[in-house]
């Protein structure tokens, strides 16, 4: 009998239209666990090394002398009203965040930890470290705190981009910014930074030249930035705790050798 496909052989030999059909629809296999721990490790590390940065950014602010940025006049009035570290009430003011975040339906992942913590530890190494000085012109300070801005906004767009869900500021940043999709990221930022330096002149942090000049300088260096860079946050599809453990459940599946056949 003539069996179209087989060889003199008798074995099914594979048909010429096969090849066209994969160039079509090609067969991407499930990545194995190795391969989505290897991914999501080398994202953490790129989301860790942005966090630094983003802490940096805010140490350069803080050490221009001006006037404290908002977030930070909320955390020193917060350490100065439970007696811990700048650190430690950072963390804590990014713990209740999370939970806003959870309200508004924002992803909580990786990403949102990392911020949790390594913002709050890079801040107290860097002030540990003492490695850059107040500066006595105040010209000099005016370009210290805008060499902070700059770098925060670098250090944002580092983490963010890896899609592992924001950090708890910039998770609420973005959840404001859907919900207000004709306004700028940075305009969205200009307000929510108003409202957080009500709240920490309430806990008796007065405000300076730097707290205003952080106000207005974040939400147009946060715009020039990211246009720059070709970055719009709320375009970004992060990945929540969920669905990370379901990627490492299908991997491990994939991984795991079949069962022997009695």
């Amino acid at each position: 009998m003539n069996i179209p496909g087989a060889c003199i052989t008798g074995m099914w030999s594979r048909p010429a239209h096969y090849d066209r059909l994969e160039v079509l629809f090609p067969i991407h296999p499930s990545p194995t666990l190795a391969q989505v721990l290897k991914d999501r490790g080398a994202r953490s590390a790129a989301a860790t090394l942005g966090l630094i940065i983003y802490g940096l950014g805010m140490y350069l602010q803080m050490q221009a002398g001006i006037g404290l940025s908002p977030w930070n006049s909320l955390t020193l009035g917060l350490s100065r009203l439970t007696g811990t570290s700048f650190g430690t009430a950072s963390i804590a003011i990014s713990l209740a965040i999370v939970l806003l975040d959870l309200l508004l339906r924002e992803p909580i992942g990786i990403g949102t930890i990392l911020d949790a913590l390594v913002v709050g530890w890079a801040m107290d190494f860097f002030l540990w470290g003492n490695w850059v000085s107040t500066p006595s012109f105040f010209p000099w300070q005016l370009a210290l705190m805008a060499a902070g801005l700059v770098v925060m906004c670098l250090g944002a767009y580092l983490y963010m981009k890896t899609g592992l869900s924001c950090g708890p500021r910039d998770a609420l940043l973005v959840a404001l910014g859907k919900r207000l999709p004709r306004l700028s990221i940075g305009t969205i930022n200009i307000i929510l930074l108003a409202a957080v330096l009500v709240v920490s002149m309430l806990l008796g942090v007065a405000p300076g030249i730097g707290t205003a000049i952080t106000i207005f300088g974040t939400g147009a260096v946060m715009d020039l930035v990211f246009k720059c860079l070709r970055f719009e946050p709320r375009s970004v599809d992060h990945e929540g705790l969920a669905q990370t453990w379901q990627a490492l459940r299908r991997a491990r599946e994939v991984s795991s050798p079949p069962a022997p056949h009695s």
